[in-house]
């Protein structure tokens, strides 16, 4: 009669020892890649002084103010906020996996005092008894235990489930704060440019309400026609009229950044008033390949762990299909006599037990699972390829658009120089009778796109290298946190 128990148990202990699991062993997808990015040359020319950190780019344009507001964001952000608590989530959904693997033990106490009816059938029994009295205690303490040998490794997938979401996690946290820290540069870039242009506006106001007071004192003294009058008057309007709406963006720009650093709107508006210039793009030292890219980016290490995760359920689902297998003892002293007997030999108990469940029949809702579970895999894979393109289409994008950006910015200043001359040129022959005044406000108007113009581009050409900072990963130190040095790239061979 002992073989059959003692079979069992070596069977348990066979199945605990090799930690074989049902499913499908992860194994990170191969990702084609080329050996370099499409716009590496480019990015490799610039005339640029300043070389960043990827680490802490934001250091690298020179800005003391911009390099304060990251920092307040990265401290202060509400939507870092709440990834730290989904991280404090999964952490926690880990360690209940953690604790599923190991026994578990309990211990209880009670005392009971009853008064037996004499109506029911155990009442009278008891009640034909001499010396039977209606008022009964008893007594009880035990130390139980139990655990769910897992055989079939159902246990040990789950646990992989929850790790791998818990990085995760942790890499979407970390994306998070690298995606705020972007978000905050971009928009004080954007403040400074409209700073910048709501400035030239200015300067342009200015000019043409002196150049109306001219205008019109002629008039007075019969020089001028009212024709030109008039066309010095629309020429002020039109100008003027472009402040509010620069300054409308202003505003929104201010308020979305006092959002990012979780205050209330307004709050930073005062400091911000002080006038600075545009800041500079850095030189993008040390990009890397794409492959190195993949290894960099927290949200697709997000991605490629979402995608073990998915994987390890379908173990967890196929696990449903074998027995389950569970443990249990109780050790402890009851007696319904008096108190005072409660741990003596003839109150002692003790029990081992050997659970066995097992799903035989349930009109195939395992089989449902399964299915589900491998959906999900196939989703999140087909959603790590597609972060993976995405990636690498934001780092082509932004490339390219701080190339052309930078070269537009060098065309906008050579114009710049020569319409200033033309703009001069232009009115001091207006002063001498040579050229009528429609010319000056043609020279006029064409110094003022280029002026805005080019604050435009200096302004498109920062926001595109916070882009490219933030397409290649940048933020964190991605060298120091080997976990994710197992994900896997192939490079495609490039076309000859």
């Amino acid at each position: 009669m002992l073989a059959h128990p003692r079979s069992l148990a070596l069977l348990l202990s066979a199945g605990v020892l090799t930690g074989c699991a049902v499913g499908p062993d992860y194994k990170a997808p191969e990702i084609a890649l080329s050996p370099t990015f499409l716009g590496q040359q480019g990015i490799d020319r610039r005339p640029v002084q300043h070389q960043a950190d990827l680490t802490i780019w934001w250091a690298a344009f020179n800005d003391p103010l911009l390099t304060r507001f990251v920092a307040l964001a990265l401290e202060q952000n509400l939507d870092i906020a709440q990834t730290a608590a989904r991280v404090a989530q999964s952490r926690a959904a880990l360690r209940y996996a953690d604790a599923a693997l190991l026994p578990a033990a309990n211990a209880s106490i009670s005392a009971a005092r009853a008064y037996q009816s004499v109506e029911t059938p155990l009442g009278q029994v008891l009640n034909a008894t001499p010396g039977f009295d209606r008022y009964g205690s008893s007594y009880e303490a035990n130390l139980g235990a139990s655990w769910e040998i897992d055989v079939f490794g159902g246990l040990r997938r789950g646990q992989e489930a929850a790790r791998a979401a818990y990085e995760a996690s942790e890499a979407g946290a970390v994306a998070t704060r690298l995606a705020v820290a972007a978000q905050t540069a971009d928009v004080y870039v954007m403040i400074r440019g409209l700073q910048a242009r709501i400035a030239i506006a200015r300067q342009q106001v200015e000019t043409r309400r002196r150049l109306l007071a001219m205008v019109r004192l002629q008039y007075e003294k019969g020089i001028a026609a009212e024709l030109q009058m008039n066309q010095a008057e629309g020429s002020l309007t039109q100008a003027e009229a472009q402040i509010p709406v620069l300054e409308t963006g202003l505003d929104s720009a201010m308020n979305a950044l006092d959002v990012l650093l979780g205050v209330q709107p307004g709050s930073y508006r005062t400091e911000l008033a002080l006038l600075a210039p545009v800041p500079t793009a850095p030189a993008l030292a040390g990009t890397g390949t794409p492959a190195e890219t993949i290894r960099r980016r927290p949200d697709l290490i997000a991605a490629e762990r979402r995608l073990a995760a998915a994987n390890a359920r379908i173990g967890v689902a196929l696990a449903e299909y074998y027995p389950k297998f569970s443990l249990a003892a109780l050790l402890g002293s009851a007696t319904a006599i008096a108190s005072g007997n409660l741990f003596t030999g003839a109150a002692s108990q003790a029990q081992g037990v050997l659970g066995l469940r097992w799903r035989l029949f349930d009109f195939g809702r395992v089989d449902a699972q399964i299915d589900a579970a491998r959906g999900q895999e196939a989703e999140a894979l087909a959603a790590y390829r597609l972060a993976v393109l995405r990636a690498a289409e934001d780092v082509e994008n932004a490339f390219s658009a701080l190339v052309k950006r930078e070269a537009q910015l060098a065309i906008l200043t050579r114009g710049e120089a020569s319409l200033t001359r033309a703009r001069e040129n232009s009115f001091a022959a207006y002063q001498g009778g040579v050229v009528s005044l429609i010319e000056v406000l043609d020279a006029d108007g064409n110094l003022l796109q280029v002026r805005d113009a080019k604050a435009q581009a200096q302004t498109e050409a920062a926001r595109s290298a916070i882009a490219s900072f933030r397409a290649l990963g940048g933020g964190w130190d991605a060298d120091s946190n080997h976990r994710y040095s197992h994900l896997s790239t192939t490079q495609q061979r490039s076309a000859k």
